[in-house]
C-alpha cells in the first residue's frame, strides 16, 4: 500500500471507530431481546452469503430482523476493511417499501431503536432526502435507479410484490440484483415457491428462514385465531348474473385457448380481434367479482356480525370500493357509523380516521389498504367478505388480528362467502395460510364454524 493510500485508509477509519462517527445502523439498539428465531433468521440470512428472504408471520418481527440484519452486515463489512486495509465508501443502507405510510412508520421505529435522526433519510415524491439510512418505496427507486446504486444493502419489504408480472418492478429487481456484492434481504409474510411468476425472487434471495401463523401460534407469539365461516346464498338475481357471468367467463376462455390472467392479459394488448376478447373477459370478471362483494345476503351478515361485537373494533376487508360504501350505507340505516379506507384516501386523512377509530365508529372498512404494514395490534376481529385466490392477501388481513398484546390472547376471523360459487375457495385458503391441520367444522345449518382446535 502506497504512502497516500494508507493515510486515507487509516483516516477513514479513525472517522468510522470514532464513537461519535462510526456507521449509523451500528448505534441500533432494541428496548427488549431478540428471540430465538429471530436471531436464527439473521444467521441464515448471513450464512447464505447475505442474500436471502425471510419468510415470517405478520407480527412476529420481521422489521427487527432487518434491523439486526443491516446492522451485522455493517459491522462485518467494517470488520473486513480493516484487515484487508481497503477505502470503501460509507455502508448505505435502502428500505423499501409499498406504501409511504410504510416509511414513516420504519423511521420513527428507527428512531426508537437508537439510530440518530440525522442518518436516516426518505426518498419518494418531493422528498429526497438521500442518507446513510434511506426510506423508500418501490415505486420511487424505479423511477431513480442511483438510489438503488448507492446502497450496499437493500432491505425489500413485502418483497413477493416483485414478481415478473409487472415489467417495471421485474426491471426493479434486475438493478437491485446486478451488483453481485450488493446484499439483499427480502421481507414477506407469505410466498408460493411454487408460482412462476416468484421464480427469479426464489432463484436469487431463495427463503433462508420461515416462521409462519400455525408455529408462531404454537410458540404463544401470535394469538390463537377463531375462524368462523358462515355461508350465505345469493338472491334469485344475483345467481342468475353470476351464471351469465361464468358462462361469459368459460366461452371466452375457450375462444382464447387461455385460461389464466397473466396469459389473458398479455393478449389485451395485441390487437386485433383477441383483444377485443381479452377485454370483454376482464370485464366479465369485475362483473362476479362485484357482485360476490356486494352480494345482498352477504352485507346483511356482516351487519349481524358489527352488531353482535358492538362497541368494539372492527376491520372488515373486501375487494371493491362500492361493495364497502353499500354496506356503510347500509350501516347508516341502522346507525352505525363507520368509516372507509382505500388506496384513494390520502395519507394525512387515514392517520385521522385511525386515531378516531374506536372513538367515533368502530367498523372500518377497507379495500386491501390495511392488509400490508399497519400495526394495530389491539384489534382482534376480521370479517372477510372477499374471496381471493391470493394468500398473501389472506395471510396478511389474518395478520392483521392475531398480533398478540397483554389484553388479547385469541382472535375472531370471520369469513363470509356465497355457496356453490367460487366464493368457497377462501376456506382453503385459510386453511393453507394457518395450517391445513387446523382447524375442525362445526355444522350449524348453513353456518360452519371452524374452531382452531390444534393451535
Amino acid at each position: 500500500m502506497n504512502l497516500m493510500r494508507f493515510l486515507l485508509w487509516k483516516d477513514y477509519i479513525k472517522t468510522y471507530t470514532n464513537n461519535n462517527m462510526s456507521p449509523a445502523i451500528s448505534s441500533l439498539q432494541f428496548p427488549f431481546e431478540l428471540k430465538p428465531d429471530q436471531i436464527a433468521a439473521v444467521d441464515s440470512w448471513i450464512k447464505n452469503g447475505y442474500r436471502g428472504s425471510i419468510i415470517y408471520s405478520t407480527g412476529t418481527g420481521k422489521t427487527e430482523i432487518a434491523y439486526e440484519s443491516a446492522r451485522r452486515a455493517c459491522l462485518e463489512a467494517m470488520r473486513n476493511a480493516r484487515v484487508e486495509k481497503e477505502i470503501t465508501s460509507p455502508f448505505n443502507i435502502l428500505f423499501l417499501v409499498p406504501r409511504i405510510v410504510l416509511i414513516e412508520q420504519n423511521v420513527n421505529r428507527l428512531l426508537r431503536y437508537n439510530i440518530s435522526k440525522e442518518y436516516v433519510g426518505t426518498y419518494y415524491g418531493e422528498r429526497k432526502d438521500q442518507k446513510e439510512i434511506t426510506v423508500s418505496t418501490y415505486q420511487s427507486a424505479i423511477n431513480n435507479h442511483p438510489l438503488i446504486e448507492n446502497a450496499k444493502l437493500v432491505v425489500l419489504d413485502e418483497v413477493h410484490l416483485l414478481s415478473n408480472t409487472a415489467f417495471s418492478f421485474k426491471k426493479l429487481f434486475k438493478i437491485i440484483t446486478a451488483d453481485p456484492k450488493r446484499k439483499i434481504l427480502g421481507l414477506t409474510a407469505t410466498i408460493n415457491e411454487l408460482d412462476p411468476k416468484y421464480k427469479e425472487i426464489i432463484e436469487i434471495i431463495p427463503p433462508v428462514k420461515k416462521y409462519l401463523i400455525k408455529e408462531a401460534v404454537d410458540d404463544g407469539r401470535l394469538a390463537k385465531p377463531e375462524i368462523v365461516s358462515m355461508e350465505v346464498s345469493l338472491t334469485n338475481e344475483e345467481k342468475e348474473i353470476y351464471k351469465k357471468t361464468s358462462e361469459s367467463i368459460r366461452n371466452i376462455s375457450y375462444k382464447l385457448n387461455a385460461y389464466d390472467p397473466g396469459v389473458i392479459s398479455k393478449i389485451l394488448y395485441q390487437g386485433g380481434m383477441r383483444s377485443k376478447y381479452a377485454k370483454e373477459w376482464f370485464t366479465q370478471v369485475r362483473l362476479r367479482k362485484d357482485l360476490l362483494n356486494s352480494s345482498k345476503h352477504k352485507l346483511e351478515k356482516a351487519v349481524s356480525i358489527i352488531e353482535k361485537h358492538n362497541n368494539e373494533k372492527i376491520m372488515v376487508f373486501s375487494e371493491t370500493i362500492d361493495s364497502i360504501i353499500t354496506l356503510q350505507e347500509t350501516l347508516d340505516k341502522k346507525n352505525i357509523r363507520s368509516e372507509i379506507i382505500h388506496s384513494k384516501i390520502k395519507t394525512k386523512d387515514r392517520k385521522l380516521i385511525l386515531e378516531k377509530w374506536g372513538e367515533d365508529f368502530y367498523p372500518l372498512l377497507s379495500v386491501h389498504t390495511l392488509e400490508i404494514g399497519f400495526d394495530i395490534p389491539q384489534v382482534r376481529i376480521a370479517i372477510i367478505l372477499s374471496n381471493t385466490s391470493n394468500i398473501n392477501q389472506i395471510a396478511q388481513r389474518i395478520g392483521r388480528v392475531i398480533r398478540k398484546t397483554e389484553e388479547k390472547d385469541s382472535a375472531w376471523i370471520y369469513l363470509i362467502y356465497a355457496k356453490e360459487t367460487r366464493d368457497n375457495n377462501i376456506l382453503r385458503m385459510v386453511d393453507k395460510a394457518v395450517g391445513k391441520k387446523s382447524s375442525k367444522i362445526i355444522r350449524k345449518g348453513t353456518k360452519q364454524t371452524r374452531i382452531t382446535d390444534e393451535f
